[in-house]
């Protein structure tokens, strides 16, 4: 089977082709930095890590490129609450990116542009669409003249005549009167008086949200060695509340000058519920990565991750305390069974040279080939850590596991790789040195044998919880033997 993905674009699940063969040209529309990352978030940037991941593990040479939105009427409103610059909200707010993503595990994208950082080739597109009949300039504003582009509404499937105005909640009063037609959208916004602006050919002043996004995909995906800039690539993603106005307009701008697609595939993820409830301030539910993570109890990140994990990337997700705490015990059980080989490999054996799984890996690409099926990916996990989780507990009371050795390590070995690929992972804590050593607790052992043969069931007790305090388990087997080993 093939990799096939659903395209929003074609409304449909397609065979995955992508324009040059083994490399991937891929772009996520990230965040607007003006406030801390909330699970929305989260969710977006654990779904396209994934399926980073899952390119590159396929052997796909992927370049991903992820923007930051720095220059917009919500940064602009926080910088003027807080009584400071445009600048340095952006800047603390890019930092606090980096460090909840870091937590979730989320791979570092290859390029992160910024709106600041491109804006000469923001102004050349303008000038293009100008040039071409697609823009028009109106009292120090330009706007996309929407009615010039014949396929608007191709994405999002929604009718001119029909179109939400303002959909993005960046449109203001004054915008609407200089607008040829109301369905038009400003590709440059004149400068007002307390913001930032930035010199142009229609005088001082700053971007749209739309062209921003546009012209970062052209510039970061450029070809040095023609010279030319980028015009198609191959996935184009992001959450489903960015496909109209957003990205609906991104293709008006880009495909207008180029005449060529902007992406070939449209990926999106499904947004997210808290309790039930669409997360938003106004019902107090807006929780931020950092608030779910810090609070009392709080579930560990990788058991966040999974949650996510377990709905289809396209589907909603409710955030609910029940859900994280299943997905915590479920957690646990795939990072005991991810730790199995660093805490039993030496006593058994292993040696390091042992192959994975083939049937485990061809299951886990039949359901990720599949439209990206993490939910059955899970599932092939759970079933390994299960393994693992038998043998451990046999390693415990038994003192064996009953099970070939390198069948063992070819489990823990599949588990561990395929649950790379999900961007799950565990490392053993690092060593301490203990408070008691193995030949004191053999002693201590015989002692409390010794208590049992006469009865005194005081000191045996006493034995056992001194040991047990120390975070040594004593297993008593029939015959009068006793197992141990350390918590």
């Amino acid at each position: 089977m093939s990799l096939s993905l659903y395209n929003t674009l074609s409304r449909r699940q397609e065979p995955f082709k992508p324009l040059e063969p083994g490399k991937v040209r891929m772009y996520y529309c990230g965040v607007t930095v003006y406030d801390y990352c909330h699970v929305g978030h989260g969710r977006a940037c654990v779904v396209w890590d994934v399926v980073r991941r899952y390119l590159t593990w396929r052997g796909y040479e992927v370049r991903y490129v992820q923007n930051f939105t720095d220059i917009d009427d919500k940064i602009l409103n926080r910088s003027r609450q807080e009584g400071t610059t445009m600048e340095a909200i952006s800047e603390r707010y890019i930092a606090a990116y980096f460090e909840d993503m870091a937590r979730l595990n989320i791979k570092e994208a290859d390029e992160y542009p910024r709106a600041t950082h491109t804006l000469d080739g923001i102004k050349r597109l303008i000038h293009e669409l100008e040039t071409k009949g697609f823009a028009y300039p109106s009292a120090g504003d330009v706007y996309y003249s929407v009615r010039k582009f014949p396929d608007y509404g191709k994405l999002s499937g929604q009718k001119l005549d029909e179109r939400r105005m303002g959909a993005s909640g960046r449109v203001s009063e004054n915008e609407e009167a200089q607008k040829q037609d109301p369905a038009d959208f400003a590709l440059w916004k004149s400068a007002k008086p307390g913001e930032p602006a930035w010199e142009s050919p229609w005088g001082k002043g700053r971007p749209g949200w739309h062209i921003e996004c546009s012209a970062m995909v052209r510039e970061c995906f450029a070809d040095s060695a023609s010279n030319h800039l980028g015009e198609t690539i191959d996935i184009h993603a992001g959450g489903n509340d960015l496909i109209f106005p957003h990205h609906e307009n991104e293709i008006a701008q880009s495909e207008a000058v180029t005449g060529k697609p902007l992406a070939q595939y449209w990926l999106h993820n499904g947004m997210v519920n808290v309790n039930g409830e669409k997360m938003s301030k106004s019902l107090g539910n807006f929780t931020t990565i950092r608030q779910m993570l810090d609070a009392p109890n709080a579930p560990e990140p990788m058991a966040v991750r999974m949650f996510i994990l377990q709905a289809h990337y396209r589907k909603p997700i409710d955030f609910t305390d029940d859900g994280i705490a299943a997905a915590q015990n479920g957690w646990n059980i795939l990072k005991a069974g991810l730790l199995f080989g660093h805490e039993y490999g030496e006593r058994l054996g292993w040696t390091g040279s042992i192959e994975t799984q083939a049937d485990a890996i061809a299951q886990f690409r039949t359901v990720m080939d599949d439209d990206f099926n993490t939910s059955s990916a899970l599932a092939v996990l759970f079933g390994l850590a299960k393994q693992l989780e038998r043998a451990s507990n046999l390693l415990i009371h038994e003192g064996e596991t009953g099970e070939p050795s390198d069948l063992l390590e070819s489990q823990w070995l599949t588990l561990v790789e395929l649950a790379s690929v999900l961007g799950l992972e565990a490392q053993p804590e690092p060593e301490q040195v203990p408070s008691i050593s193995d030949a004191e607790i053999e002693t201590l052992v015989a002692q409390r044998t010794e208590a049992k043969k006469t009865k005194n069931f005081a000191e045996a007790d006493r034995i056992r919880n001194d040991l047990q305090a120390q975070g040594i388990q004593l297993i008593d087997k029939p015959g009068g033997l006793t197992l141990w080993h350390r918590s």
